[in-house]
């Protein structure tokens, strides 16, 4: 009895040894995934949505040494009353509104600030299609019609196999994928953890093998289609996307602070919701589409992309939000009002009857509550309709 009880608290002893030297060797994959778990806690959010580098791997980037694109001071509107409550019911963090790409109204909420560089979450996909346009005016891709495993061999005999390139750029891949974010065990949650724990997107994008429908057939959001758009651009140009992005978006667009871009434990960068920005910068990029793909004088994205990006085009059911090239609509948009969007209530918003862009950030923990999404919008278009 006395030798077992020996042996038992020798194994006991080697166990704990055996998780303190793991606790050290993955000590920065252990944080990561302590990081994930409570990233959106009520407590922690509004810090943690501006500094990402602090909570998982980043590639820093530069926003080269040409001119900031300015936006200068113009007009300035107030915000009735209302729009002041949907401020803080939204827990809103930064609002900004360009009329004819000047600053009308410019502020920042819950101890955040302008050079914060908050997370875009999906606002990135956006910014992903830009560079997308681009590489295929150029001729690195010879057409959207392309099956996406010509580009991204990996994906052969996966649930990728036989989409093409549109299929994954307006969402109707059909693969199946559960994007529900309450849902520990859901798809997205553990790609999630696939990221805190430094492993590989494109061995996750790979090891998806059933679909739901066809490609091309139905829409479904899927943000690892958004993952496939970047291994495709890889592919095709050999080059990562933040090099690329850098080069191609955001320094010709004259963004004036250096982003960030969240990484996989191989450099791959999160192009599906990873970049880091400030304010000013997310609304660049609604003036640079408002004015058909120009910054300045100067034509960065191509003006047919542009207009192509931002028609309803997807397979979208009747009567919900309509979405076209990594861009969305209002169900009931005539085609001169569209937006990005990011959960937790990121947005860039662009109306182009009134000349009008609205980027926001947010801590938004009820972003999925019955009503916020088109109260959103509601709101984003009675801000288009402020007298100065």
């Amino acid at each position: 009895m006395r030798k077992i009880l020996k042996w038992s608290l020798r194994a006991a002893l080697f166990l704990l040894l055996a998780l303190a030297i793991l606790a050290v060797w993955k000590k920065e994959e252990i944080s990561r995934l302590l990081a994930v778990n409570s990233l959106f806690s009520e407590d922690k959010i509004v810090k943690n949505f501006s500094n990402m580098d602090n909570l998982f791997l980043t590639v820093q980037m530069s926003r080269g040494a040409g001119p900031v694109l300015p936006l200068v001071q113009g007009p300035q509107i107030e915000l009735p009353e209302n729009i002041q409550q949907w401020v803080r019911q939204r827990a809103v963090t930064s609002l900004l509104v360009l009329k004819d790409g000047q600053i009308v109204f410019e502020k920042y909420y819950l101890g955040t600030g302008p050079e914060d560089l908050r997370i875009s979450w999906s606002v990135a996909k956006s910014f992903l299609s830009a560079l997308l346009g681009i590489i295929v005016a150029e001729g690195g891709i010879d057409s959207i019609e392309d099956p996406v495993v010509k580009y991204a061999p990996a994906l052969a005999e996966t649930a990728y196999d036989g989409a093409r390139i549109i299929d994954v750029l307006q969402m109707e891949s059909g693969v199946k994928f559960d994007e529900d974010y309450l849902d520990f065990n859901s798809d997205i949650n553990r790609m999630g953890r696939v990221l805190a724990l430094g492993g590989s997107m494109d061995k996750f994008a790979a090891g998806l093998n059933e679909r739901d429908a066809d490609p091309g057939l139905r829409w479904q959001y899927v943000s690892i289609d958004t993952h496939v758009i970047g291994m495709v651009i890889r592919g095709a140009t050999g080059r990562s996307i933040p090099e690329l992005l850098e080069e191609k978006v955001l320094q010709p667009m004259g963004v004036e602070a250096d982003p960030k871009y969240i990484t996989d434990g191989y450099g791959v960068a999160f192009v599906l919701g990873g970049l880091n920005m400030c304010t000013r910068d997310f609304a660049r990029l609604g003036q640079m589409y408002l004015d058909g793909g120009k910054a300045g004088n100067r034509q960065v994205v191509p003006e047919a992309w542009v207009a192509a990006s931002t028609v309803p085009s997807a397979n979208t059911a009747p009567g919900t939000f309509r979405y076209g090239y990594q861009w969305w609509l209002p169900a009931d948009s005539d085609g001169t009002d569209f937006f990005a969007r990011g959960i937790y209530g990121q947005h860039v918003y662009v109306d182009r009857k009134t000349g009008v862009v609205v980027a926001t950030t947010a801590a938004d923990r009820g972003f999925r509550d019955a009503g916020v999404a088109e109260q959103n919008i509601a709101i984003f278009r009675q801000l288009a309709q402020l007298p100065e």
